[in-house]
């Protein structure tokens, strides 16, 4: 890993330090957040390393004991104004790399990240080792939210069908959450039925980890993809809150190595929440002029809620088919966001496997797919290379 391709999240809280190291790491990619914000975006952003400015009510040694569990993997720099060798030795101590007196050393700063990217390196050669191949370390799992402004598009479908190849086509961990609340949908695609949901997770908010989620969530039959279904109830739906799903996001990502998550197509809180917390959206969607009408509305949306889709948006294209509206090369000329991948039509292949109670991929380098589902294990072996 090298430092052009690696991600630095500097924690300061004054403005005049933020500005000078605004300047100074100018090159890198940088993200700044505040002691107070901290907690709430080392998972989200999961960052290569952690330049830590000491705060002003001096918690810099219990903040970096925070991020040394949340994240063990990071290398973090820590930055002081003041002199201080019991400072010095308790922060190293506490597992910082590196100590840098301000302003009087900001000019080798910039020297000290040839080090980070060397130790980044070593990180990066131990965690390979010990994934054999897997390619996301335990502790920061990718997020993939599919998403669609348009009932009918298939999402609930794409979905289930992903985290089943994902599973089947990988030695990854994979989870997959049903985040439609109020009427639920994956149970019918991987013909699932259990008491046991997210909703149960509610009164342990606070101590969420791996064994309360194993807990809640069901094996699909084939593949043992482990699935954590809706409960299915509007007023239980009402009682979830922000926080809830954030903290299951998190807490899921960190037991993971991928979580997919299936939203609905009603923007509010929890979904707002849910499409901040991840590392890739997917936008669901068909050949028509609705369709269409439908993304541009949603992208107003994300902007006036000012969710950042940069670089982790893409569209798929479902239900392909030679009567279309019109085509995926029109679409390409219409909307200007990546396509990840186009879906064939078949609507035989895919309610004869609802009606059978099967999902479409019941093995790995299965041999007799339909369309559909070759499409979809094309598209996802296409992520695994």
């Amino acid at each position: 890993m090298s430092m052009d391709t690696a991600k630095i999240l500097v924690v300061v809280d004054y403005d005049s330090v933020k500005d000078l190291l605004s300047e100074t790491l100018a090159q890198y990619d940088v993200q700044f957040t505040t002691s107070r914000e901290v907690k709430l975006e080392i998972d989200r952003i999961g960052p290569d390393a952690v330049l830590l400015v000491q705060p002003e009510d001096g918690s810099g040694i219990e903040l970096i004991q925070y991020i040394q569990n949340e994240l063990p993997q990071a290398i973090i720099i820590f930055l002081t104004e003041k002199q201080d060798f019991v400072l010095l030795r308790d922060v190293v101590r506490a597992g910082a790399v590196e100590y840098i007196l301000l302003p009087d050393e900001l000019n080798l700063l910039n020297d000290r990240m040839e080090k980070i990217a060397e130790l980044m390196h070593q990180q990066q050669r131990k965690q390979e080792a010990s994934l054999s191949g897997q390619p996301f370390a335990r502790g920061r799992g990718k997020v993939i939210s599919f998403y669609s402004g348009k009932g009918g598009s298939g999402r609930t479908q794409l979905s289930s069908g992903y985290a089943q190849a994902l599973k089947l086509e990988s030695a990854n961990r994979v989870l997959l959450i049903d985040l439609n609340l109020q009427y639920g949908g994956v149970e019918t695609f991987l013909s699932l039925d259990t008491n046991r949901t997210l909703a149960d997770l509610v009164p342990v908010l606070h101590e969420m980890n791996e064994n309360h989620i194993r807990n809640v969530t069901q094996r699909e039959l084939h593949s043992k993809l482990e699935v954590m279904l809706s409960p299915r109830d509007a007023e239980t739906a009402e009682q979830m809150t922000e926080e809830f799903i954030s903290r299951l996001i998190r807490a899921s990502r960190r037991s993971y190595d991928y979580v997919i998550i299936d939203l609905p197509t009603h923007m509010d809180e929890l979904t707002y929440t849910a499409l901040e917390e991840s590392d890739q959206i997917y936008y669901v969607m068909t050949l028509d002029t609705p369709s269409v009408q439908g993304f541009r509305l949603v992208g107003n949306l994300f902007r006036q809620l000012g969710i950042d889709t940069e670089g982790r948006l893409e569209i798929v294209v479902n239900m392909v088919s030679k009567h279309n509206e019109f085509s995926v090369a029109d679409l390409k000329g219409l909307i200007p966001v990546p396509i990840a991948a186009q879906i064939g039509m078949d609507q035989r292949e895919v309610q004869a496997a609802v009606n059978q109670g099967v999902p479409l991929q019941k093995t790995a380098n299965e041999k007799k797919l339909g369309p559909v589902a070759k499409d979809i294990r094309k598209w996802v072996l296409s992520k695994l290379t």
